[in-house]
């Protein structure tokens, strides 16, 4: 059952579920929990939205909303009167209520107002406390230190955020009462074993009673309104006129859906699980023919003359990106998959266990959440996410043979022929000692290809060059070599081999001016280069949102310049550029914003988590904002709040300085907060999260903001 820890966890407290109620989302909080993030506001005024911060401290409790509490409502307060319902929770009467009322579900983000019965208007989750208990008390038959490396012994505390057992010396060394630790609360073992012994007896079963009629149990079905009734509020209430069926029945009927959507939720983890076995065998096999084609690649490269060394290191380059490439893609998937299965795992044995209960009413205020959570779950798995990215092979091939007998044939040439041949002269072209044929051209290399400069261009970050061979000329040619360099007078480096006479090289700096140069070889060897041009790049970024690799929420309009979203949960779009060096800015301005939702905005990395807040993961810096204040937001860390908000026709300009290695925010052509993030290294891609509360339209080819905040 140690998978579906998460599934009995309160997402405010973080510790297993004290009296939960669920809220009209059709997720669960503490009762208690559900009383501290109640939000008070005068009559007339819309109630503040929440947020999920993702750590123990959450946003929704942040000082400038808890001086929104009045003592009253805490419960402490003992000059104003208030009723008490049955199970405990205080209830004002009408007359006293001044304020509007309401909660945020903290996982979901969706906000209800209470009415006049406050929290008891939500129903109490008896399934899953009945479930808690039995979790609880399965855990206490043996209570040992788990962090005790032979012989474990007693534990002595059991924190309850950790769900770890500790002994005392193991605790003092591993979850010291200080720092971060200090907020997780340590009980004793013997407490929890207690609780979970006596709970069950609390909570003896028995049956429902209704909540608007105390003294009726519930003994029917509101299909209407997917809640159980009784039959006075059949008779008297407002289910009169709807379409009303028997307790029993609909209890079956539900169980028997749940039952076959799990079927299939089963067949995929069966099958994502044997997916893993084979993506961590091939683990194995990547890094043993990685060792391998390395090893015949520096044998074969030491057999190469002196002149091919830095070819050798150049080869050597590409099989270890391709090798780490294949490795962190495998990492990447298995990761993914992992936490994937985890959570349907964890969710497949929650249901399993409502399944057990045999609280027809119980089970019928959960079931449909249920079915649909479920149904969902198996539409993750689509056609494609349980197959491998990469292969283990290398689709490399290092073939020295001709080119081992092109040199020999070469230097043979040169030894001998240059001393009995007339026809033949040597000469220097590019700083490379060729041969050139004055007649005997059967054996000449390739003469310089000619650059057609009217066919050679540039766009955006990308160059197009054209060539062609000389004219009138006889030379075999086996295939060309264009060269270009760093951007920045820097060496040439190969960018294509082939037979083709035109190339688009994707990917080069903004701003930048690129050399480029093409020559041609054939079997007797390499001819001379051909003369340079240069081709400069556009001084800013023209980009537009990327289809290829957004989520599939994600809807793109306007050219792919405009973009919604299907869901209310956060999905992520990433921008066709991609950037590694220079100053670049581009802004996204709000089309539509809705119920106060919070995108985010920044630059990620290609292979960024695409179903999550941007700045979740480690791949991400990115600004979060809702109407009134902002944080920035990297690896799931929260820094830098900042009051103002955005609305609709708000703009948000994105400063990403490579030279400086900084990221800054703009709202509304104006920095907003300090500069957001620094020591930025790599290649980042434009990004955006948001739900479907929010359309954002991305405007780029924008001049870089003047009197920007220094760090």
């Amino acid at each position: 059952m140690d998978k579906m820890d998460e599934e009995l966890k309160c997402p405010v407290c973080g510790s297993l579920f004290k009296d939960p109620i669920i809220l009209p989302c059709s997720h669960n909080v503490c009762l208690a929990c559900a009383r501290n993030i109640i939000v008070q506001t005068p009559e007339g005024e819309t109630p503040p939205h929440s947020r999920a911060s993702g750590n123990s401290d959450y946003d929704y409790l942040d000082m400038d909303k808890m001086s929104m509490y009045s003592e009253t409502d805490s419960g402490y307060g003992s000059y104003t009167p208030c009723l008490k319902s049955p199970n405990g929770v205080r209830v004002f009467p009408p007359a006293m209520v001044h304020r509007h009322c309401s909660i945020t579900c903290p996982l979901c983000h969706r906000s209800v107002s209470l009415d006049e019965r406050g929290l008891r208007g939500f129903p109490r989750n008896r399934l899953l406390e009945a479930i808690v208990s039995r979790y609880q008390q399965n855990r206490s038959v043996a209570v040992k230190c788990q962090l005790c490396d032979r012989n474990p012994v007693e534990a002595t505390v059991m924190c309850e955020q950790c769900d770890v057992f500790y002994c005392t010396p193991c605790q003092q060394r591993c979850h010291p009462s200080r720092g971060p630790l200090a907020k997780h609360r340590l009980v004793p073992p013997t407490q929890v074993a207690g609780a979970s012994q006596q709970h069950p007896a609390a909570t003896a079963r028995k049956l429902a009673t209704c909540a608007d009629h105390d003294v009726e149990n519930y003994s029917m079905y509101c299909v209407n309104c997917k809640i159980p009734v009784c039959f006075q509020c059949v008779e008297e209430g407002k289910h009169g006129k709807h379409d009303v069926k028997p307790l029993g029945a609909m209890w079956k009927q539900h169980k028997c859906q749940l039952s076959q959507a799990l079927s299939g939720v089963s067949d995929k983890a069966k099958d994502a699980k044997e997916f893993l076995v084979q993506l961590k065998n091939m683990l194995q096999q990547i890094q043993e023919n990685g060792v391998e084609f390395e090893a015949c690649l520096v044998a074969q490269c030491d057999a190469l003359i002196d002149a091919l060394t830095r070819q050798k290191a150049k080869l050597l380059t590409k099989v270890t990106k391709e090798r780490e490439y294949k490795l962190k893609v495998v990492r990447d998937q298995i990761t993914h998959c992992t936490m994937k299965l985890r959570q349907t795992t964890g969710m497949m044995e929650y249901c399993l266990e409502v399944i057990k209960e045999n609280d027809p009413s119980g089970f019928l205020q959960i079931s449909d959440a249920l079915i649909k959570r479920v149904q969902s779950s198996q539409d993750q798995w689509v056609k494609g996410a349980l197959e491998a990215k990469v292969g283990p092979e290398f689709d490399l091939t290092l073939n020295t043979d001709p080119l081992l007998q092109a040199i020999h044939q070469l230097d043979f040439i040169q030894a001998k022929d240059f001393q009995e041949t007339p026809l033949l002269k040597q000469k220097h072209a590019g700083g490379q000692r060729v041969t050139e044929s004055a007649g005997a051209e059967g054996l000449a290399v390739p003469p310089a290809p000619l650059l057609q400069l009217e066919k050679c261009c540039t766009r955006n970050n990308s160059a197009t060059l054209a060539w062609r061979v000389t004219a009138g000329t006889s030379v075999p040619i086996e295939a060309y070599v264009l060269e270009l360099d760093d951007g920045n007078g820097g060496q040439y480096r190969e960018v294509y081999v082939g037979q083709e006479t035109v190339c688009t090289v994707d990917g080069l700096h903004f701003n930048s001016s690129y050399n480029a140069r093409v020559k041609a070889y054939n079997s007797v060897g390499v001819g001379p280069y051909s003369k340079t041009v240069v081709l400069k790049t556009s001084d800013v970024a023209w980009f537009t949102f990327d289809p290829a690799s957004a989520h599939r929420d994600i809807v793109l309009s306007n050219e792919n310049q405009t973009v919604s979203c299907n869901s209310y949960d956060d999905r992520v779009v990433l921008g066709t550029a991609a950037f590694s060096k220079g100053v670049h800015y581009w802004e996204l301005c709000v089309d539509r914003y809705d119920n106060h939702p919070d995108p985010a905005f920044g630059v990620a990395r290609i292979n960024t988590m695409k179903d999550m807040m941007l700045g979740k993961d480690d791949k991400a810096w990115a600004m979060y904002v809702d109407n009134n204040r902002s944080w920035f937001m990297h690896n799931n860390s929260h820094t830098n709040r900042a009051e103002g908000g955005i609305t609709k026709g708000s703009s948000v300009g994105i400063l990403l300085d490579l030279n400086k290695h900084t990221l800054t925010f703009f709202i509304n052509k104006q920095q907003h907060g300090p500069v957001a993030f620094e020591n930025l290294e790599g290649v980042f891609m434009p990004a955006v999260s948001l739900n479907r509360n929010v359309q954002v339209t991305l405007l780029t080819g924008l001049e870089v903001p003047k009197n920007i905040q220094q760090p």
